[in-house]
């Protein structure tokens, strides 16, 4: 039975509480099995006989809203997808002794062909020096406004890699290229 993550963004922020007990029933709820969530900040692992990830994206999003009252974009990724984008290291990183304190990996819903970031079909990953919060784009519009509207959530890098190590059968595809 095929694994998947699930990232929600807008959990327990900006006055949107949810207890992670809600949030696994609310996965239970759909039918999918072996629920369970990392830290509580959206981060749901499920199994599914489903192999569509869009199809689960869709169903789950519209089942948060009529549960919440309210839009959670949600972003599905399989344990093989996920551990490519956690073991992605940036080319001047492999290069050069890395200047980057704080790694962290935006999703993005869509792709957008015209903008130019260094990202992985559907990932950008934003390293910066110093803390997130230090960041002049911490906050502001510019994050949005440079993805043209398309719908993102973000993780550190850190609680990827731990959500990876925890999902992904030592046998498991290891690929570089995009994630699913």
């Amino acid at each position: 039975m095929p694994r998947y993550i699930a990232f929600l963004r807008g959990i327990n922020v900006g006055g949107h509480r949810v207890k992670m007990d809600r949030l696994r029933a609310i996965f239970t709820e759909l039918g999918l099995k072996d629920v369970s969530t990392f830290i509580a900040s959206g981060n749901v692992v499920f199994s599914t006989d489903s192999d569509d990830a869009d199809g689960l994206r869709e169903m789950i999003e519209g089942h948060l809203a009529s549960q919440l009252g309210y839009e959670v974009p949600t972003f599905v990724r399989s344990p093989a997808g996920l551990a490519a984008i956690a073991s992605f290291m940036p080319p001047e990183t492999v290069t050069r002794k890395p200047s980057v304190s704080s790694h962290y990996v935006i999703f993005l819903d869509t792709r957008a062909p015209d903008d130019h970031f260094y990202f992985s079909e559907t990932e950008v990953h934003w390293l910066i020096q110093g803390k997130l919060t230090e960041s002049p784009l911490f906050g502001r519009p510019g994050l949005d406004q440079a993805t043209r509207g398309v719908r993102t959530t973000m993780r550190n890098i850190n609680t990827l890699r731990r959500i990876a190590a925890k999902t992904v059968p030592p046998e498991a595809d290891k690929r570089t290229g995009p994630a699913s």
